[in-house]
């Protein structure tokens, strides 16, 4: 971990002072996004994970990303594969 005072990053402080209000802001090359600035209180957090509980937390994210997906293709009206096509396709 390292430290820099906000005076040290010129015209960064609009940035800095939307993560310090809860916002994400995304730092970017060419489009690509490199590094993000988030609010010092999700960072301490993150810090305290081991690896693996870091893993379980992103995997948890992509599960629950996956699932608001599919809950927004359900009420968008889109058929839902019947439990028999299910079972068949999975070999149950």
């Amino acid at each position: 971990m390292s430290e820099l005072p906000l005076e040290d990053v010129p015209g960064a402080t609009g940035a800095v002072h939307e993560a310090a209000s809860g916002q994400v802001v995304y730092i970017t090359e060419h489009g690509e996004r490199l590094a993000a600035i988030v609010p010092a209180d999700l960072a301490s957090e993150l810090e305290r994970l081991s690896p693996e509980e870091l893993r379980e937390l992103l995997d948890d994210f992509a599960d629950a990303a996956a699932a608001r997906q599919a809950r927004a293709s359900i009420a968008a009206g889109e058929p839902l594969i019947p439990w028999e096509q299910v079972k068949a396709e999975t070999g149950l």
